[in-house]
């Protein structure tokens, strides 16, 4: 039943991607080139998709499991790091060059769109690399 409910979760939220055209690089683009032809179509988008985890975060914090019975994991963490910054600006950077970030990425891979593979291999480079220097970390961390 889990793997069920995590193949319909992906399903329906591709198929959201695609129908509010964040699936589409050149769309995402246009959005955020605030200085030539912007479109802020996607505006609504993100306003939706805020709407809908604001109410699922209030119902999730007033629960102890999820409704298939596993437990709630909900971030504690609310602090602003050096971390969280530069993992902003690199996710950033990545999104405003390529128009993708990694839902869409993996929505296109489909279509055989050499970017997105492109996108994707570089997205699996950079968590290989985050998690070598966390293993590193750690390590130093221990002694």
């Amino acid at each position: 039943m889990l793997l069920l409910s995590a193949l319909l979760a992906g399903l329906i939220f591709g198929l959201g991607l695609i129908v509010s055209g964040m699936a589409n690089p050149g769309k995402v683009l246009a959005f955020l080139d605030l200085a030539g032809t912007w479109d802020p179509s996607l505006v609504f988008v993100m306003l939706g998709a805020i709407a809908v985890a604001a109410l699922a975060f209030f119902i999730a914090r007033r629960r102890r499991a999820s409704w298939l019975g596993l437990p709630l994991q909900l971030p504690t963490a609310s602090g602003i790091t050096l971390r969280l910054v530069l993992g902003s600006i690199a996710f950033g950077i990545g999104w405003g060059l390529s128009g993708f970030c990694p839902g869409p990425a993996l929505v296109n891979l489909l279509s055989g769109a050499p970017k997105a593979w492109g996108f994707v291999a570089a997205m699996l480079l950079g968590m290989l690399v985050f998690e070598l220097l966390e293993a590193a970390r750690s390590k130093r961390a221990r002694g």
